[in-house]
């Protein structure tokens, strides 16, 4: 089993070059270069140019490294695509994606290159079934919570405990695991690594996600703590598959281990753990 971690996914201006710089050397799991929300439109172009240009240099080691762009209905959104489809980039994040069209229109701009949809929208919200069902056909990989966005367009007051929006988190999940996407939770905008954001993360993980998008550097720990397996998951983890590979249960769907019944689907549970263990340890 191959297991990529995508446990902190940190936004970065791409119009600020030390910012840029300093993304390659964080413990960050994928790095995103931001042409959209945090970028003034004067400085939409400088930035695209200087997003290609980082791309071209490289240095960002075993990170994945993706590009926002605007939205196509902008004045920048097709010629952002024109600019990073083959600048090197891993994947094209592609802000308020409301229906498969959307996905479409980038992917005909994009050629091969991935998609990873922020559901930042009432709209699509509830076209999720739809998106995620285009997903092969559009070479969608990922579902990212733009939880600021929903809120807002919801007219809702989240709050710490992010009522409102549990509910749309949920069906987030609920949909990229229907189609074997990777899912990250939405961004905190409590930078301090302290106890709202370690709840949020912790909330997160609980859900099922398997990340949180960031956006500040001070946000990074954080995030690969909750989304991390702990040493207890993984010896855990390690407990249940040497148990299943004993000759005496080959071929059982159900055994005994630690004085709990175990199922087939506790081995894939535990085979994910170890995998995503491992592929943290050798990053």
């Amino acid at each position: 089993m191959i297991v990529r971690p995508r446990r902190s996914a940190l936004f970065m201006p791409a119009s600020n070059a030390r910012a840029i710089e300093k993304a390659r050397r964080l413990d960050c799991d994928v790095v995103i270069l931001d042409l959209e929300d945090s970028i003034a439109p004067d400085l939409k172009e400088a930035a695209r140019a200087q997003a290609v240009v980082a791309a071209a240099e490289g240095g960002f080691g075993r990170r994945e490294l993706l590009v926002r762009i605007n939205a196509l209905d902008t004045p920048w959104g097709r010629d952002d695509c024109h600019a990073v489809a083959d600048a090197g980039f891993d994947a094209v994040v592609l802000p308020k994606v409301s229906h498969p069209a959307n996905l479409a229109a980038a992917r005909a701009l994009l050629g091969a290159l991935p998609l990873w949809a922020m559901i930042e929208t009432c709209a699509g919200m509830l076209d999720l079934s739809a998106i995620v069902g285009s997903a092969r056909a559009n070479g969608l990989e990922c579902l990212l919570a733009g939880t600021n966005d929903l809120a807002k367009e919801m007219r809702s007051t989240p709050g710490p405990d992010r009522a409102p929006l549990l509910g749309h988190l949920a069906m987030i999940v609920t949909a990229a695991r229907a189609a074997g996407l990777t899912a990250l939770d939405g961004v905190c905008n409590v930078i301090e690594d302290g106890e709202v954001l370690a709840a949020e993360c912790a909330q997160g993980a609980r859900f099922g996600f398997d990340g949180k998008s960031l956006i500040h550097p001070a946000q990074v720990a954080a995030a690969n703590r909750a989304y991390g397996p702990t040493a207890e998951m993984v010896a855990w983890a390690d407990r249940i598959i040497a148990a299943f590979a004993l000759p005496e249960n080959a071929g059982k769907g159900v055994i005994r281990v630690d004085g709990a019944m175990v199922e087939l689907l506790h081995l894939e549970q535990a085979q994910r753990i170890a995998a995503l263990a491992g592929a943290i340890a050798g990053s």
